[in-house]
């Protein structure tokens, strides 16, 4: 069923079901939770290195893709566990691709960190 909200009263629904989300992904998902944890700590470091506004930027972006790439991962591998518990190629296929998002997500804030890091200790 569609959700027939408008205006602030729809805003205010989407903002409970992402709060809903994120208590979900930190309750069921060990992922989630430590990447949470890195993620808090390199926002920590981005904000205290003496890097400009666009690095700084770059560097807490990247690392909320990779928390953002993580909840669609477990999104994707919740409706999956729902449909059925039995192997299917398919499913093992979603579960793959959603697992080497996150692993792409993850190599990008690397090469990003990388980068600002050895342009600012240089």
């Amino acid at each position: 069923m569609a959700n027939q909200a408008t205006g602030l009263t729809r805003i205010i629904k989407a903002a409970g079901y992402s709060y809903k989300g994120l208590i979900a992904a930190w309750q069921n998902e060990a992922a989630f939770r430590q990447e949470l944890v890195a993620t808090v700590v390199a926002i920590i470091v981005a904000v205290w290195l003496d890097v400009g506004a666009i690095a700084r930027i770059l560097l807490i972006g990247s690392v909320l893709l990779v928390m953002i790439v993580e909840i669609l991962n477990s999104a994707i591998e919740a409706i999956v566990d729902r449909v059925g518990t039995e192997y299917h190629e398919l499913s093992g296929r979603a579960k793959d691709m959603g697992s080497a998002a996150v692993s792409l997500a993850i190599i990008l804030a690397l090469f990003v960190w990388a980068s600002v890091l050895w342009q600012h200790l240089a």
